[in-house]
């Protein structure tokens, strides 16, 4: 592998190194301005579903034969406690004319109330009389941001009318007015609000966080910036890469995406950084030469990190078989990062430790003994102390105990896992939300004074063939049904009928989106009663719940395709690398079982901890995506050890010397990546937090488990079998066969 890979003589000379650095810097000034940042060309209004779904082809019928079908609506809900008054009603009149003569932006529609009698409108009340719900609806084609702008110009009105800001008023107040703008349009504009607050907070905690653990892990400040230093590098290249590809219309960027994104890239990257700088930090106790020991840690250790890195980069393009956009859109963006962070952790990282040397290390510079010896005499002071090496009591334990390890981490590992039986999920949009943000607050008026389906009616059309056909009270009829409109009729079809179901619960809820198949079966068999044979081709659903059901059935297709292509995609990699098919088989096993506990153990957090009542949905295949690629990284990392090592050795002792010398740096890199995954714990939208929480436990049972006991154990118990089909020498075969004896007589 040394030979073949050589870069440390292209990254690390006396002068390729400035080379190296030079021409990273000159990529940063380049692409920073020739090409567009990715914040630029963010993006939140895109489709999560493909058109060949059966929502989204009934949504494009219903938007070329139905009025309005093609918008969407934001819902204002007004309030006052007590009742709402005729002044109120009036204003809220005033409002609709003021909107109806000088529309905002975007604005399609505006329901003419302003016509409407005093007494007309009262019949909209509550059954109290205090709330009512007025619709706006807005062109389906513009993003987050030109609603968000058109939503402030709205209560910018109502200001100018009212007096005051009634969406600023408390909702719990007990005599002002207050409103909150909820439905598709308000859901939408704060879901880029949140995503927008939590950009630079992410990205500043991440930041300190990395740098706090490195200067408490290593107690040196240059060492701690070099990896932030390279990751900076790497993201300012990755930017306007992604931004390019996304001006062009190449990939796609999203900004629940790019949050996770800088996660990943400080996270993975600093511990790619890290293991090349841990394996520099010991050669430069036993090798003056700090050159030498610099070629040396990055031909010992490059080819580790480019497999720990490819490793991450092709679990993520598995994601380019998801039919699911959000998953489809991460594949690209993800593993270009990764990619670049890899190539920056291969020669800038290098670069940068072949021009600071040992000075890297300041204050606590590593030395050989004799030039400890050497800078004692010269500053007249006596010989230094020299330092017992600690004691490698994790693999000395794994050495004695294998049996003993393995059976308890499996135990451990095992028992945690059964906790994922009871995970509920949610595909709930709301849910994911605050329970103070404004739409969630108006939709739990609408809940608690109208029927929670107003929110969100589901659509449902069907073709008559012109037959008389009472479909209305047959939906009507469902127990779970509210109210049905009148049927439209088709603009371009009149033998298309529309109706507008409300639901009488939370048309995002789980419950709400399993009841669209029943929905559809009533419609169908009322259709095969007045004959028609084919009724499942003239029936469609569309609406926002319709669409939720179509995610949910998505998800759990690309779950059972992506699953086994990363599993696949790892083990051809691993084998490609270790030439062992035995090896191969456990590596990947041991970090499945790593995954299940983590869900098992992050279920318990999340739900007795954050106080959740499910998981998100598309918690599964991202956090399986994150742990199994982010997991095998450290098992590679590793194994080469005891792999390299147990071509000179014997096995039992290549396992002990590998666990010791590879012990601290994976502890580091794993408290790193599971501290940069918590920080997305801080965030106040349930995907990323739940992701967060679940990454994170995912890496510390790997960096305390997994990887410093189950791992060697199995290796150690296995013998000459691990390295199957490949061999080791003679010697080291009869030792492990020894081993196994003796191991075998102590259980």
């Amino acid at each position: 592998m040394k030979k073949d890979i050589g870069i440390e003589k292209w990254v690390a000379g006396p002068i390729t190194r400035w080379v190296t650095l030079l021409v990273w810097m000159v990529a940063v000034g380049l692409l920073s301005t020739l090409l567009p940042s990715i914040n630029k060309e963010v993006v939140n209004n895109v489709p999560p579903l493909g058109d060949f779904k059966p929502s989204i082809q009934a949504g494009a019928l219903a938007a070329n034969e139905f009025s309005n079908a093609d918008d969407i609506p934001a819902l204002i809900v007004w309030q006052r406690q007590g009742g709402l008054t005729d002044a109120d009603l009036q204003k809220i009149q005033a409002l609709m004319e003021t909107l109806t003569t000088n529309p905002v932006p975007n604005q399609t529609f505006v329901p003419p109330l302003h016509q409407t009698s005093l007494q007309a409108l009262k019949t909209k009340l509550s059954e109290d009389g205090s709330a009512i719900v007025t619709p706006l609806f807005f062109n389906k084609q513009a993003d987050g941001v030109q609603l968000e702008e058109s939503i402030t110009k709205v209560k910018e009105d109502a200001t100018v009318l009212f007096g005051l800001d009634p969406f600023n008023v408390a909702i719990n107040s007990s005599s002002n007015l207050h409103a909150r703008v909820t439905g598709p349009v308000g859901i939408q504009v704060d879901a880029v609000g949140l995503f927008g607050q939590a950009d630079k907070p992410l990205l500043i905690g991440t930041v300190l966080l990395v740098l706090v653990l490195l200067l408490l892990i290593y107690r040196s400040p240059i060492l701690a910036l070099i990896p932030l230093v390279a990751v900076g590098f790497a993201y300012l290249v990755i930017s306007p890469i992604l931004g390019w590809m996304a001006h062009e219309g190449w990939i796609t960027v999203e900004s629940q995406g790019k949050n996770i994104m800088s996660v990943l890239l400080f996270g993975a990257g600093t511990d790619y950084c890290l293991f090349l700088i841990s394996r520099f930090r010991q050669l430069l106790r036993i090798e003056s030469d700090k050159g030498k020991a610099l070629r040396e840690a990055i031909s010992g250790s490059s080819g580790a990190i480019a497999m720990s890195g490819f490793t991450v980069v092709l679990a993520l393009i598995a994601l380019l078989a998801a039919e699911y956009g959000p998953y489809q859109r991460f594949a690209a963006p993800f593993s270009i990062a990764i990619l670049i962070m890899g190539l920056a952790s291969l020669t800038l990282v290098p670069a940068l430790l072949a021009i600071l040397g040992r000075a890297a290390f300041w204050p606590f510079v590593p030395r050989t003994t004799a030039m400890q010896v050497d800078r004692a005499k010269l500053k007249g002071r006596s010989a230094p102390i020299l330092s017992v090496s600690s004691r490698n009591r994790v693999g000395s334990l794994v050495v004695r105990r294998p049996w003993l390890i393995m059976i308890t981490a499996i135990i451990v590992l095992g028992g945690l896992a059964l906790f994922t039986t009871p995970i509920q999920f949610t595909y709930d949009r709301l849910s994911s939300f605050p329970k103070d943000m404004a739409s969630r607050e108006g939709f739990a008026v609408i809940g608690e004074q109208f029927s929670p389906g107003e929110l969100a009616p589901v659509k449902v059309m069907i073709d008559t063939y012109g037959k008389e056909l009472d479909v209305g009270n047959t939906l009507a009829s469902l127990p779970y049904v509210k109210h049905v409109s009148e049927p439209q009729t088709g603009k371009s079809n009149s033998e298309i009928l529309a109706y507008d179901v409300q639901l009488n619960m939370n048309p995002y809820s789980t419950e709400a989106m399993d009841l669209i198949p029943e929905i559809r079966q009533a419609a169908e068999e009322a259709l095969l009663q007045i004959g028609v044979s084919d009724a499942a081709d003239h029936v469609w659903i569309s609406g926002q719940t319709a669409e939720q059901y179509d995610t949910k059935v998505t998800g759990e297709r690309d779950m059972r395709i992506i699953f086994p292509i990363i599993i696949g995609l790892i083990s051809v990699l691993l084998f490609a690398y270790l030439r062992s098919l035995i090896a191969t088989a456990y590596l990947i096993l041991t970090v499945i079982l790593s995954y299940l506990s983590a869900l098992g153990l992050g279920w318990l957090v999340i739900h007795y901890i954050f106080g959740a009542d499910a998981i998100q949905g598309g918690i599964l295949l991202y956090t399986f995506v994150f742990i199994v690629a982010l997991g095998e990284d450290y098992n590679i990392f590793m194994i080469s050890s005891i792999w390299q090592k147990s071509k000179r050795m014997p096995l039992k002792q290549a396992v002990q010397e590998g666990v010791g010398e590879t012990g601290v740096v994976i502890t580091s890199a794993g408290l790193i990546l599971a501290g940069t995954f918590a920080v997305l714990a801080t965030m106040p939208v349930q995907l990323l937090m739940q992701v967060g929480v679940i990454v994170a436990i995912g890496v510390l049972l790997d960096t305390f488990i997994v990887r410093p006991f189950l791992v060697p154990a199995i290796t150690l118990l296995l013998g000459k079998w691990a390295f199957w089909p490949g061999r080791r020498n003679a010697a080291v075969v009869s030792e492990s066969l020894s081993n196994e004896k003796e191991i075998a007589g102590r259980v």
